[in-house]
This record gives C-alpha cells, structure tokens and sequence, in this order.
C-alpha cells in the first residue's frame, strides 16, 4: 500500500486566523493522534473499506487519490488486507508544517515486518493525513 503525495500549504489565502503548526506539539501529543489515525487506516484497509480509509485524508492527497487503483489495491493487495493492530512506533520527524510518523506494521498472514509512514499535518484546523504508506 502507498499513497505518496507532496504536502501542499493547507492554509487559504487572505485569512487572519492565527496558524497552528503541528511541530510544535509534544511527541506524546504527536503520538496520540498518529496512533488513532493509523489504526484508522488498518482497519478500514483490512475491511476494504475505500470511503472510510480516506475520510482523514487531506484535500490534496485525497485528490490525489485514484478510487478505481486504490478499490484495486484493497481487492488484490493480501497485505493491504491482513495488516496487524500490532505496531511498533519508530519515531517522529518534524519539517515544515508537518510531522512523519514512523511504524514497525505487521501481516497476520504473510511473515516480516514493514515500514509503515504516515504525514500529519494541519487543514482548516484540524489534523488530516497528508501522506500515508507501507514499504
């Protein structure tokens, strides 16, 4: 599974609310946040669930986002079916106006480890997923 995309500026032009930037939170904050929407996503990517996996996602990368490749994906991909709730979190970098969260994943089917990346940051207030993948 890898949904790759730049992360754009989420904030609008010309608005003078006062910016909320995501590196300034506490890795436990960080954590708490990543934890909830990651699990979010294994298990509505275990459940092929399209429309729920995305609903967290940012608008450019759910723009970004091929309905028709991804409905693919969750059809065909094992992986993308039988991802663990067992996660190891990896650490936490911070650039820009957004965090990647990092995660040990693992398959209750198929044997090994993967890398599982996730970008967070703001739109319109609030935390929404800007980049999400499994290597």
């Amino acid at each position: 599974m890898s949904f790759v995309v730049s992360p754009g500026n989420p904030a609008a032009a010309g608005h003078a609310e006062p910016r909320v930037n995501i590196i300034d939170k506490t890795d436990e904050e960080i954590r708490a946040i990543a934890d909830l929407l990651w699990r979010d996503l294994v298990k509505h990517s275990n459940e092929g669930k399209y429309g729920d996996f995305v609903k967290n996602f940012s608008t450019s990368l759910a723009l970004a986002m091929n309905q028709v490749v991804a409905g693919h994906q969750f059809a065909n991909s094992e992986l993308a079916r039988s991802l663990s709730a067992d996660i190891d979190p990896l650490g936490i970098i911070r650039r820009g106006e957004h965090v990647t969260v990092l995660y040990r994943q693992r398959s209750t089917r198929k044997p090994g480890e993967w890398l599982g990346r996730l970008v967070l940051g703001y739109e319109g207030g609030v935390v929404k997923i800007f980049g999400a993948s499994i290597f």
